[in-house]
């Protein structure tokens, strides 16, 4: 047989049930911690194919930074969205700026324009998503960091030929 609890002493126990949830919640939750390097999918503002890279800007809130942070691109080989070893004294440098000033940092994905518009998307999205992972295995949260991918579209260079190509594949890392 069920016995029912009277309103008042269910009243008495919500505050109580409130406070052990949110006790629980928070010892649940997760910390940022770099994790070893695996091959996922990253999020960006082009997964569900609903948002425009434009319409984020009346979005964001300004926030005044004082880090002066001159980060040169990251530059890809052709078809590729691996970070060379090169750039890494450069992103951990960045990456070290970034942990102490707690600044947000856009990263855009950029392709030369070779193969079609959907592929260069993705591909810019990949590289992006490389440098946003390195520099979260470095110890940036991932909160600080957003991607675009841009793909062909805005290209550092105008023309074809190599020399041209190898300056546009690039991830540009831009502080809001």
């Amino acid at each position: 047989m069920m016995r029912r609890i009277s309103n008042s002493t269910e009243l008495r126990l919500i505050p109580i049930l409130l406070a052990a949830l949110l006790a629980f919640a928070a010892g649940c939750a997760s910390k940022n911690q770099p994790v070893e390097e695996v091959d996922v999918e990253v999020d960006s503002e082009f997964s569900d194919g609903s948002m425009d890279p434009s319409s984020t800007r009346d979005t964001m809130v300004a926030v005044e930074v004082d880090v002066d942070l001159e980060v040169s691109p990251v530059y890809f080989d052709f078809d590729s969205y691996e970070i060379r070893r090169e750039f890494g004294p450069m992103l951990r440098a960045a990456a070290e700026a970034l942990k102490d000033a707690g600044a947000s940092v856009l990263i855009a994905g950029h392709t030369d324009d070779r193969g079609s518009e959907e592929y260069n998307l993705a591909l810019g999205e990949r590289r992006a998503g490389a440098v946003r992972k390195y520099l979260y295995n470095l110890g940036v949260p991932m909160g600080q960091m957003s991607i675009v991918s841009y793909g062909e579209a805005q290209p550092a260079v105008s023309g074809s030929g190599e020399s041209v190509w190898a300056l546009n594949r690039r991830a540009e890392l831009n502080l809001r």
